[in-house]
């Protein structure tokens, strides 16, 4: 009879271990299946002129960072101001307006500054679909075989920045 009493409270340990568990996890840090394999080939045509387009083939041989942004997210806003600033470490950087009206993702550019490379678009959000983005911003990192080594999900943070796409970006260089 008493260990028919005790089955309630222990699974009562067990649920309360599993979500106190959960507390300390990083929402931020979610596993992307990509992570170590080939990045999604895509074309899609340039800001500003779509008589030109830009591809992920453009960069094999290259080790390249892949920042998916819009003017309507306001974590992207945020998230400028570093990337800008990035650019002192001479970051490949290439940007993807993703589900954006053109106009409005140039005009961020010309009023915040433009960080990127190049910048390309993904209106109807295919790219997008492929590279699993479910948010902006969100940021790959590829090597030179074309292989995705590292996926940022939000906005990079100076922490982001120098504890993970710095040595990562070094290692891949070297």
């Amino acid at each position: 009879m008493r260990l028919k009493a005790l089955i309630p409270f222990v699974l009562f340990i067990i649920l309360i271990a599993f979500l106190g568990k959960g507390l300390f996890l990083n929402p931020r840090e979610v596993p992307s299946p990509l992570v170590g394999k080939p990045a999604p080939n895509f074309t899609a045509p340039i800001l500003g002129d779509a008589t030109k387009t830009f591809s992920n083939a453009d960069m094999k041989g290259k080790v390249w960072m892949l920042n998916i942004w819009a003017s309507w997210c306001a974590a992207c806003r945020d998230e400028h101001s570093l990337l800008l600033e990035m650019r002192k470490y001479d970051l490949p950087l290439y940007g993807m307006a993703y589900k954006d009206v053109e106009q409005d993702a140039i005009d961020v550019l010309a009023k915040m500054g433009n960080p990127y490379i190049v910048t390309a678009t993904d209106q109807d959000g295919r790219i997008g679909i492929d590279y699993g983005v479910y948010g902006v911003p969100e940021t790959y990192l590829i090597d030179q075989s074309g292989i995705i080594r590292y996926k940022q999900i939000g906005p990079i943070t100076p922490m982001d920045l120098r504890e993970k796409i710095l040595p990562l970006l070094k290692e891949l260089n070297s």
